[in-house]
């Protein structure tokens, strides 16, 4: 039987191992991945700590993934052997769940997600379902294509959907690995984008990327600031400081409205008043579907819009992850397989 490498997590807290295991076959719905790349993203924590609920040891994580399929399974449309795939954080949904049944397939009551509800991209080769795929233009290398299926699909598809016209004024809270592909984004949509983050010394980069106005939250108020242009119509939160998200929201425009994609465990602190008084809100938003992967690499590819990247092979997985972790990778680490 032939195998293949994998880089599995074999226990809650447990450490990384590059391991042989058979090569998988597709089932009914499922194709195979021979895997090119896959992006290391902060999320991946949630298998490598046991952080979500119902995780299955040992698990293969990875839930950025861009490959070619190797492998139909039974049933599977309009898919066929050797196209360009990716898998984003959008693994597979039930169908028939309240959200399913409404068409919201990314709020499925037992969604399913790469790397931690099956086995991920940190492998030569993994499964997944076809719903859950996304064509990858000729385009972007497979590298680069990757962390767009979580990050660049999480602030793309935020800012599309957060109601921002061409010319409104719109401000990136962090330039990490969502900010700066989201200072892009807008950018390129036609906002008046505003970069905001800690120190001076991202100023060039933020400009680079894109953003027409430059706030130093450390040496200015933000907020302040933002009413200086008016007020923002949205702010795209990317951070994981609820303090500094905080610290922001004094800076909406009338009927403006934060959208928080930045995880934290820690509330976020607001005046009933600034919300009532200028119908001002607060919201999230939750990834997207393959579509919505599809959309995000096609508008990334049209626009000319490219993720940060650097790349290590997979049998250094560990310490692709580990960097990432520490906050000095600039701005995404992404696994290759050679393949």
């Amino acid at each position: 039987m032939p195998h293949m490498r994998a880089v599995q997590v074999k226990n809650a807290n447990g450490p990384f191992e590059l391991v042989e295991r058979p090569i998988p076959e597709p089932g009914p719905g499922r194709v195979r991945i021979k895997v090119q790349a896959c992006g290391v993203c902060h999320s991946d924590a949630f298998t490598k700590l046991g952080a979500f609920p119902g995780i299955q040891y040992p698990r293969v994580p990875g839930h950025e993934v861009v490959g070619t399929i190797d492998a139909v399974g039974q049933g599977v449309p309009g898919w066929r052997q050797g196209q360009r795939v990716g898998v984003g954080w959008h693994g597979g949904h039930c169908g028939h769940c309240p959200s399913c049944r409404r068409g919201d397939f990314i709020t499925c009551a037992s969604g399913q997600i790469p790397g931690i509800s099956y086995d991920g991209g940190y492998a030569d080769y993994m499964i997944a379902p076809f719903e859950a795929l996304a064509a990858i233009p000729d385009e972007l290398a497979a590298a680069e294509a990757a962390p767009l299926l979580c990050a660049g699909i999480t602030t793309y598809n935020a800012l599309r959907h957060s109601g921002a016209k061409a010319g409104d004024v719109v401000a990136v809270l962090g330039i990490g690995g969502l900010g700066h592909l989201g200072v892009q984004f807008a950018a390129k949509m036609g906002c008046h984008t505003v970069a905001i983050a800690r120190g001076s010394d991202k100023e060039p980069l933020a400009k680079k990327l894109g953003a027409h106005v430059y706030l130093d939250s450390v040496a200015q108020d933000a907020a302040v600031e933002l009413n200086k242009l008016g007020g923002a119509k949205v702010i795209l939160s990317t951070v994981t400081n609820s303090k500094a998200m905080s610290a922001v929201l004094g800076g909406l425009a009338v009927g403006g409205k934060m959208i928080v994609v930045g995880a934290s465990p820690e509330p976020i602190e607001v005046s009933p008043l600034l919300l009532i008084g200028g119908r001002r809100s607060i919201g999230g938003w939750p990834s997207g579907t393959s579509i919505d992967s599809e959309d995000t690499l096609a508008f990334s590819a049209l626009s000319g819009i490219r993720p940060m990247i650097e790349t290590m092979p997979l049998e250094r997985a560990a310490e692709a992850y580990e960097k990432m972790m520490s906050g000095n990778a600039r701005f995404r680490m992404v696994i290759t397989t050679g393949q």
